[in-house]
Order: C-alpha cells, then structure tokens, then sequence
C-alpha cells in the first residue's frame, strides 16, 4: 500500500513538471532586480557598487579630455556573453544613437576599446581609463537595457547622481541604516573633480541609487527631500532628459547620430512640411467634427496647443488628392523607421498612401516610391504606426489623402511624426481603458495579446498581469509565449535564438523623449522543463496547451518566460505610459543566431597574439636546442601559431560569409505572415483575451 501511494506521489510530481501553456519561468526569479542587490548576490565590492577603479585611483581622475572617448567608440563582445545580453547591448548601442552623438562600432584594431563580457555582476570603469582593452561586466541579470546603459555612462565618464557635490540640497543619507563598511559608496566627489555640466539634480536620471541602496533592511538609505521623488528615484527604464543633456554637453553632441526628424504640429510652418501637387489639401487643425476631438500630443490638455493635420474626404470629390510631403531629409543610407500617429474616419475606399520621394541626378524633380497604402474606416481612436522605409539618398517623406467614391463622413488626420534610422517595431498591442482594467483585474489575473507573426514564421503572443502575479500585486508582469501558427512544418524546433522585445511605450512626442519599458527575453533551443524530459521552447503543439477562441477556432500557447517584475504601478502611472487612458506596447521577434558566431578579431591583434606566441616559441626552441624532442616540440607550435593565425582570419571570413548565406537563405523560404487570426507586421491591434491565472 505504501509503495502505491509512493508510485501516485512520484507520478503526480512528473505530471506537475510537464510543461504547458501555464508554466511559466520568471527571468528574475521574484526580484526587483537592481544593479546593487545583483553585484551583492554575486559578492562583488566595488566602488559605489558598481565600479571598477580604486577610490585612491578615482578621486584626481573624472576630470579631463584625455578621459572622453571618441565620438564613436569602438567595442567588442566577447564570447562569455550570454545571447540575450548581447542582443541587449545592441538595442542599448540604438538607444546611444537614437539620442545622442555617440555610436559603437565594432574593434577594428583601434588602440582603445571597450570589450564587454559576463564577469560576476554588473560594472564598468569611469571613463576612457586608455588602457587598450577597457573591459566593462553585463554579467548575470544585467541583461536589462537600463542597467546597460547605466554601465556604459559609467565608461563614458559619468559618476552616479547621488554622489554630485550638492546632493545633501536634494536627498537625505540616512547613515545609520547603512550596511557597516558601506559607508564609503555614498562619499560626494568634490566639483574639483566631478561636474555636473551646469545641469540640475535629476531624481530621475539612470545613474540615482534606488532608495534602499546599501540598507540593512527595507528601510531607505536616502530620503528624498521633496517626497514624491521617493518613488522616482534608481529607474533603470533608460535615459532621463538630464542624463542626455549632460551626455551631449561632454561630448559637444549637436544632433542625433540615428535621429531624423519629429513633429507634433505645434508651430505654424508645421515643421517645414510643405503641401503637395494635387487638387485638395491638408488643414491644421485643433478639433474635427466627428473625430478626432483633440490632438495626440497633449490631448487637449494644454491651453493654447494641440494642433495635428487633417485631410477631409467628407467635402472632397471622388478621386480628390491631397500630398503633405516632409522638408528635405538626409537619413543614413539603409533602414529607417517612420512612427506616426493616424486617427482614421474616412470611408473604406479611402486611402492614405505613404511615399518616399528620392531626388537625384537622374530625378530632379524627385522620385516617388510607394512603401504602404492604409485604407479607410472609422477607427474612432488615435493609433500608431510604423512603417519601414529604405532611404538610399536626400528625399521627403509624403503622405498621400485619396478621396474614395464612397459616402464619407470624416477623413484622416496625422500626429506626432517621428523619422530616425532604424528598424520598427514590427507589432503593436493598444489596450484600452487601463485605468478601468487596473480597477477591475484582480492579481493573478492575466491579460493576453493576439496572435503575431515574427518575420521568421514564429506565431507568439504575450501575456501580461496588470495587477500582478498573486505573491506580487503592486507590479505588472509580462511573459512571453510562442503559439501554434501556419509555419509550423517549416520551422526549425526548439525554436532557436529568436530574441523577443516587449516594450510598454513612453508616449512622448518626439522618440528622443520616451523612455520606455523594455524586457528582452530570448529562445534557448537547449533549454529544458524542470524534470529534463522536454525542451521548452519545442512546438507548442507537443508542450503548449490548447486555446480555444470565441469563434471555436483553437491553437496551443506554449509555456511563458519574462518578469514578474516588468514595472510597477507608480512608474505605469508616472510619464506617459498611459495616455487618454490608453497603454501602447511594441513587439519584436528578431533571429539573433548571428551573435552565436564571436565577434572577428581585427587583423592586427590576430598577428600581435600570434607573433607573441611564436616568440616565445622561438626561445624556447633556442633554450632546448640540444634537446631534439624539445626542438620537434618548437616546430610544431611555431607550426601551431601560424595554423592559428590562419584560423581566425578564416573564421572571421566564414563569419561574415555565413551571415550572408544565412539572410540569402532566409529570404527564400515561404513564410506566411497574412493569415486570419494573425497579426501582420507593423500592424496593431486592440483586442485581446483575459483569463485567470493561479500565479
């Protein structure tokens, strides 16, 4: 009898190790992670906790241009990065560009470089310490962008917030709640030393310890002296508008690396937009009749303000054409990502065109290529967009009005443009009525996305607890999961390296602004549930469960993985995380397999490391040549270090070739990304499924 009840327990126990569309694994294992209480656990200390010099060393040294950087700084990734946090440092470097003068490049064999790899925590040098090799540790949970970015101000030369001259204006150290020994982390540098660029305390900025930095217990160790900031204070989002003032004074930043343009309407030249050849024309407006009543930047809060443009089909002619086309652009050569916001109440025939018209030799008067057509239909809400461009040379981008045949009572109206190169989002999920939902959600309850399509075939959606999972109410969670789709047979299982960003939007005006909420959480195809027996990232049809949708339709959501920590709820209701009642999150799948390959060494530290090894070869050759053995040994490894030299220049060659081979053979696969129930690229979505979760 009791064998049996034993077999019944055992079993039972496989059976809660099965994977399904409810297993879930939380990236940060149940904590709030912050830079401080990561390099804790790992048993690091270091200088204000995350930085790498001596503080004998640091005190003469923050001061001077011989420790800035170049404008772009060369980097290298080395090979003991986890995929993930590479795929973060990238999306960090975009952040750099977006918003800044600075770019990354990777090492090219520049005396001075930055090279990342996974030490035990999070942590970097302050400044260009001109070394050569400056290394800078994304190590394990670090792979947050925020964090990324806090470690790369640090190398860029920024100290943090809180140890400015004239912080005890601004916070309070609370010194006996301080762990013994830690002491030293909250010491101010003196202005001799350290500038704060003629820029005000920022509570805000990346660089502030959290509240409870260094405590023997939960109570804070620096009280803010104006109480709302309590709050505000260690965000790890991204970059404060302060952080990047005081960034691009250092750097005598003028403009944007990636950044193009933005326009929110506000001024009467309507940010140099001009109006088209065509037989109608776009108004500014402050209202429509019938929608939409405000503007989408400031939502009729501001007195005064709150212009977009409209082009009515109500009033124009069958076949009538309006063009509103940008001033003259010069976009870097490649990608670039139009974001618009497009409220839409013409009738289905009615079309609004996006265009690129190119100029050149050839075309001086300009070259139109079309890259999306929208139709009409009353949406009765703003929605972003965002469509890829491919911009070659200077050019304007231009928004085409086409008045169908078709009764109309409305037409289309446009906000907050945003140019910058780069690539979109490819998804968008808009959820209304957040404040109702965070009334009516209890904890544990879970808010799911339609079905998307990545770029590879992959079909997934996320889910996402706006009061949190039941152990964590005060923080909304967000879990990624893959899905049944119609590319299934086609795929490659265990999904492999598909890198997933989930991001709850900043609803800024110009992009520069936001500073959204990002999590990236990627594909392991190694990876296996609890009991070793299946691979978590498998078909969904073989370790999902089965969904079944209001229309009798169904699919198989597979187990989830993300953050029970993604935001809290002050930070949600702080910003523009939500707007007019409304949250907007982007979506990305990417293939990152390409950053399984080690970064190529440049040439010239391929031969200094081999001419090195070959020297001491040489001598020991010379010290053992009486010894024919030892001669032999010499040979060979002479032999060896030429061989290796030859390895890595190869490997840096297959490197690039396999990637080409790879896009070349990505791009001949059929892959179906149009199919009902499914989410195209670039296009959102504001339905969505709720269920209870046991979390």
């Amino acid at each position: 009898m009791a064998l049996r009840w034993i077999i019944l327990f055992f079993g039972l126990g496989l059976a809660a190790a099965k994977l399904t569309g409810d297993t879930e694994t939380d990236v940060d294992e149940g904590h709030d992670w912050d830079i401080f209480n990561i390099n804790e656990v790992a048993g690091l200390d270091l200088l204000e906790g995350d930085i790498d010099q001596e503080e004998t060393f640091i005190r003469n040294s923050i001061i001077g241009d011989k420790y800035r950087w170049p404008t772009t700084i060369p980097y290298y990734l080395e090979d003991s990065l986890e995929m993930n946090a590479k795929g973060v440092i990238l999306k960090a470097f975009d952040q750099y560009r977006l918003k800044t003068c600075i770019d990354f490049t990777p090492w090219k064999g520049e005396k001075n470089y930055i090279s990342v790899y996974k030490g035990s925590g999070c942590s970097s040098y302050v400044g260009n310490q001109r070394v050569g090799k400056q290394r800078l540790s994304i190590g394990k949970n670090c792979d947050c962008l925020g964090i990324v970015e806090h470690e790369f101000l640090h190398a860029l030369g920024f100290w943090h917030e809180q140890s400015r001259a004239d912080r005890d204006d601004y916070v309070n150290i609370m010194w006996d709640r301080i762990q013994p020994g830690k002491e030293n982390n909250f010491k101010k540098h003196d202005d001799k030393v350290s500038s704060a660029l003629g820029v005000a305390y920022d509570y805000g900025s990346v660089m502030h310890y959290s509240k409870t930095s260094f405590s023997i217990g939960s109570e804070p160790t620096i009280v803010t002296k104006i109480p709302h900031f309590m709050d505000v204070i260690g965000q790890r989002m991204g970059f404060s508008a302060s952080d990047l003032t005081k960034l691009n004074r250092l750097y005598n930043c003028t403009k944007s690396s990636s950044f193009v343009d933005s326009c929110d309407f506000e001024e009467e030249n309507i940010c140099g937009m001009i109006q088209g050849p065509g037989n109608a024309e776009w108004e500014q407006r402050r209202s429509v009749r019938g929608g939409p009543w405000t503007d989408f930047s400031n939502m009729g809060q501001c007195k005064g303000k709150g212009y977009f443009m409209h082009f009515t089909t109500a009033s124009a002619e069958p076949g009538d054409r309006a063009f509103l086309e940008s001033r003259l652009l010069y976009p870097k050569p490649g990608a670039q990502c139009l974001q618009f916001f497009l409220y839409n109440t013409g009738a289905d025939d009615d079309v609004l065109n996006i265009w690129v018209r190119e100029y050149d030799e050839a075309n001086p008067g300009g070259k139109l290529k079309l890259f999306k057509s929208i139709s009409g239909g009353v949406m009765g809400s703003w929605e972003l967009h965002n469509i890829n461009l491919n911009m070659t040379q200077k050019g304007r981008v231009v928004f085409e009005g086409v008045r169908g045949r078709s009764p109309s009572k409305g037409g289309f109206s446009l906000d907050d443009i945003n140019l910058s190169s780069t690539k979109c989002p490819q998804h968008v999920w808009h959820i209304r009525n957040i404040p109702r939902l965070l009334a009516t959600t209890p904890a544990g309850g879970k808010l799911y996305s339609p079905r998307f399509l990545s770029p590879a075939g992959y079909s997934f959606q996320v889910g996402v607890y706006l009061n949190g999972i039941r152990d964590s109410p005060g923080q909304m969670a967000a879990y990624l999961h893959l899905t049944s789709g119609p590319n299934d047979h086609k795929l490659k299982w265990p999904c492999p390296w598909q890198q997933a960003t989930m991001a709850l939007i900043d609803q800024q005006s110009d992009i520069r602004q936001q500073m959204n909420m990002h999590r990236m959480v990627t594909t392991d195809p190694d990876e296996k549930s609890s009991d070793g027996t299946e691979y978590y990232w498998d078909n969904p049809t073989k370790v999902g469960s089965k969904v079944t949708v209001s229309d009798g339709s169904y699919y198989y959501r597979g187990p989830g993985m993300g953050t029970s920590a993604f935001i809290t709820h002050r930070r949600l209701k702080s910003r523009n995380f939500i707007k007019g009642e409304d949250a907007l999150f982007v979506f990305s799948l990417e293939d990152i397999s390409a950053l399984l390959l080690s970064q190529p060494l440049p040439r010239s530290a391929v031969h200094a490391d081999a001419s090195l090894m070959m020297k001491a070869v040489d001598q020991g050759a010379r010290q053992e040549a009486a010894d024919n053995s030892m001669l032999v040994t010499a040979v060979a490894g002479s032999v060896a270090a030429v061989m290796l030299v030859v390895s890595m220049v190869i490997a840096g060659i297959a490197w690039r070739m396999r990637r080409r081979i790879r896009q070349q053979e990505s791009d001949k696969v059929v892959i179906i990304q149009d199919i009902p129930g499914f989410m195209e690229a670039n296009e959102h979505q504001t339905n969505c499924h709720y269920s209870m979760m046991s979390a």
